[in-house]
């Protein structure tokens, strides 16, 4: 089958291990052909394209951080017709109306497949006067209304970018994405916009994969510099597109229940939810995993992004509280990236909690917190990041799916983890999770592991045999084949469950041999024979 694979800064430019899940899925399923539909971010990303296999027939690339002006001019009706569509468009952001932004945004892709691009016509006086209109009229929020004109014009010119999708020349072309036979959108948000032209116009079924839900991240990533309206007016937006997609997906496949009840909450009906955990490269740990060696016994091991959502001041007041009782405890962090502000700040904390410590009066001091990257000669590896200690510590107050977590899993070691996110759900019992932002908790969960190697060690075997289960590139790939059967057959409506295409095509012939039907006839048989007789 032709598969249209959308994403948005991510494959095939992007690397790391939230963008490798395409690339691992489009290798594991040979015997389909890809076409790859990707939104750029920045010229930079494009210039670092993955190495892709022979079965991606086709890679389509389409800007979203250039200045983009087709140099379409609309006529008096056409600007009329924009203007009742993009007037609608506005309103159901402004107003929360999921039919107006429905109604508006099809419209404009109508208007767009008949008459071209809809860049300039985004980007006129007529277009920042419609949004103003709809920040006034009633049922607009408190913020909405107070917008003025800087914040209508940034706004405008957010809104242009983030509906280019429905300007582009994917969908008619030969061959193009209104002809593939399903679209599979690796995010929501954005990525997800051409899926819902080719579904709208063409009837493609559309798949939509969220490992991290866009919306969520959107809230995140918002910065509080940012103008007040601004930010209100991107929100309402990314939440209507977001239930647009979710009522309009014929299966969504989030990565875990977190985002599950994200998608639940934005409207996504209970019947078309499918969760698929990602797959990652078990054998990339199998050497630590399988060892002997656990680890330095009175090591704890960090590893991840050094940034405030991470929480490295609370860890670091726990092991104050944990080298009180033992006194000779390490702390190894490794990190994969750098937010240099707040690095500066953790290591200010070590120096003031921790001064260096020698054994005698001619060794010099060592702090037993060390910072360390990833590839550095200590650890050139993350599987020998996570061996070089006994426990492994995740303390974030925000997580998504938590791949630092799932990878110490695969090496075998014993995890004290914040109860955000997923992590619950991903530890699933075989380690010890703790309330964010409380030190002593994160303190107390630590000593008990430290004090109990015999535990530590059971941990994460249990821990290990969990995620060969649960997280392999092998596990994802089969659920997604599974879900691209049904999606051909339209099997998800399918009463009896029956997965199609399970069975090869000669299980099909009438016989006893094959046919479960058939095979259950004597049963029957035997049964009617049994009441005549009675």
């Amino acid at each position: 089958m032709r598969i249209g694979l959308l994403t948005e800064g991510g494959y095939p430019y992007a690397t790391g291990e939230a963008r490798l899940w395409c690339d691992r899925l489009v290798r594991g399923l040979p015997q389909h052909e890809f076409e790859l539909y990707a939104l750029s971010r920045s010229a930079e990303q494009e210039r670092t394209r993955v190495l892709l296999p022979e079965h991606v027939t086709r890679v389509r690339t389409a800007p979203l951080w250039a200045p983009a002006d087709d140099g379409r001019t609309y006529s008096r009706r056409e600007r009329r017709r924009f203007g009742d569509c993009f007037r609608e468009l506005v309103h159901g952001i402004c107003a929360g109306e999921a039919s107006a932004f429905a109604a508006g945004l099809y419209g404009l892709a109508g208007l767009a497949r008949d008459q071209g691009g809809l860049c300039a016509a985004l980007r006129s006086e007529s277009a920042v006067r419609a949004v103003e209109s709809a920040c006034r009229a009633p049922g607009a929020g408190r913020t909405v209304q107070a917008a003025q004109v800087p914040d209508l014009l940034e706004f405008v010119d957010e809104l242009e970018r983030m509906l280019r999708p429905l300007s582009l020349d994917w969908y008619e072309e030969p061959g193009g994405l209104g002809a593939v036979d399903i679209c599979h959108a690796a995010a929501g948000g954005v990525a997800a916009l051409p899926g819902l032209l080719a579904k709208r116009f063409f009837g493609v079924p559309l798949l939509v994969t969220e490992y991290g839900v866009q919306l969520r991240a959107h809230y995140l990533d918002q910065s509080q510099e940012a103008r007040p309206a601004v930010r209100a007016l991107l929100a309402a937006f990314h939440i209507r597109l977001a239930g647009e997609i979710y009522a309009q997906a014929d299966l969504l496949t989030p990565g875990n229940a977190h985002a599950r009840r994200w998608q639940e909450r934005c409207g996504a009906t209970r019947d078309r939810l499918r969760t698929v955990y990602p797959g990652m490269e078990a054998d990339r740990f199998a050497t630590v995993g399988e060892a002997a060696d656990c680890g330095d016994p009175e090591t704890l091991v960090w590893v991840g992004r050094i940034e405030p959502a991470k929480d490295l001041i609370a860890l670091l007041h726990a092991l104050a509280e944990v080298r009180r009782t033992a006194p000779r405890t390490r702390l190894r962090i490794f990190a994969t990236a750098v937010a240099p502000g707040y690095l500066a700040d953790c290591r200010s904390l070590a120096a003031q909690l921790f001064p260096d410590e020698a054994a005698d009066a001619v060794t010099a001091g060592e702090n037993p917190v060390t910072f360390e990257e990833i590839g550095g000669p200590e650890a050139p590896s993350p599987a020998e990041a996570y061996g070089a200690g006994r426990v492994v510590v995740l303390s974030s107050v925000i997580e998504g799916f938590p791949i630092t977590l799932a990878e110490a899993m695969f090496c075998g070691r014993a995890t004290v983890s914040t109860d955000v996110g997923a992590v619950r759900e991903v530890i699933g019992g075989t380690g010890l999770v703790v309330p964010p932002r409380n030190p002593r908790a994160l303190a107390e969960a630590c000593l008990s592991l430290l004090r109990d190697p015999e535990r530590a060690q059971r941990l994460g075997a249990a821990a290990r045999a969990r995620a060969l289960e649960l997280f392999t590139v092998e596990q994802n790939v089969a659920a997604f084949q599974e879900v691209y059967l049904r999606l051909l057959a339209g099997g998800s409506a399918r009463p009896d469950g029956e997965i199609p295409f399970a069975q090869p095509a000669e299980a099909r012939v009438p016989g006893h041999w094959t046919s479960p039907s058939w095979a259950a006839a004597p049963a029957a048989s035997a049964a009617s024979a049994s009441e005549a007789a009675v």
